[in-house]
């Protein structure tokens, strides 16, 4: 509502001794006051919704990003694949039901699920985020922006082999996800992005016990009921600059993963 200024008064109000002057301003007065406090509201916190990532319009340059990922898959003996998938000797895609998450999973919204079916949808045309993966002497492949992302793109779903946690309680893979932790531990959930995988498994971790490394991290994993099976996005903490490398805290579920030994 607008505010009540001296110019909204009628004339005749400024002329003085007239009758009942002071109590139209008074009444004035109270207007305002009353308005003032009107307009001090309870703001309740804005649930922040997904955007989706903007690939490049150069097509020889969306080239080069998809070329330097099958690059780094081929150097580690992995498929391309940006599904979660269900092998015979390992779970089965009816064990990934978000119901047995223990204290319950976030739902993706409506119009979270369009921007995730829109940013699927511009993958299987090949137009991938802008992202390149690199090797680094230091850190081994990691991967950059190759143009501007804004604060909560989703970058990528977490993707790879689905099993269960107590299958791999040994397994030495660095890369491994939580997917569901369910409330009885034999239901629980990891996924495996050793032998399938996409862009997300060449993203670095930052190192918990630096203060200089977790001001890196840009992005985080989140975990979404998606029509009662549980996923895992990668999604943006903040805008993220053309050619800044992209991190993520490996421990911002659990707080299991040992990274004191990370840049």
């Amino acid at each position: 509502m607008a505010a009540l200024h001296n110019e909204d008064i009628p004339p005749s109000t400024h002329e003085p001794n007239l009758p009942g002057d002071d109590r139209i301003l008074s009444e004035v007065s109270d207007a305002r006051k009353r308005r003032r406090r009107s307009g001090s509201l309870v703001l309740q916190k804005k649930r922040r919704r997904l955007v989706p990532f903007v690939p490049l319009e150069d097509p020889s340059r969306r080239l080069k990003q998809m070329g330097s990922l099958a690059s780094a898959l081929t150097a580690l003996h992995m498929e391309f694949s940006d599904d979660l998938t269900y092998m015979p000797d390992m779970a089965p895609r009816s064990a990934n039901q978000a119901k047995f998450e223990n204290g319950g999973m976030q739902v993706l919204s409506k119009e979270d699920t369009e921007t995730l079916e829109q940013c699927r949808a511009m993958y299987k045309r090949g137009e991938c985020p802008p992202l390149i993966v690199v090797f680094d002497s230091c850190e081994g492949f990691t991967v950059e922006a190759d143009g501007q992302i804004k604060d909560m793109t989703f970058i990528a779903e977490y993707v790879g082999d689905v099993d269960y946690i107590k299958n791999r309680e040994h397994d030495d893979c660095d890369s491994m996800m939580t997917l569901l932790s369910a409330t009885d531990p034999s239901r629980s959930l990891v996924i495996c992005p050793d032998k399938r995988g996409n862009i997300v498994r060449f993203i670095n971790g930052i190192n918990n016990h630096t203060l200089e490394s977790r001001k890196k991290q840009n992005c985080k994993c989140v975990r979404y009921n998606v029509n009662g099976e549980c996923r895992v996005f990668l999604v943006a903490t903040r805008d993220i600059a053309k050619g800044e490398r992209l991190y993520y805290d490996y421990n911002g579920y659990e707080h299991e993963y040992p990274t004191h030994h990370f840049v």
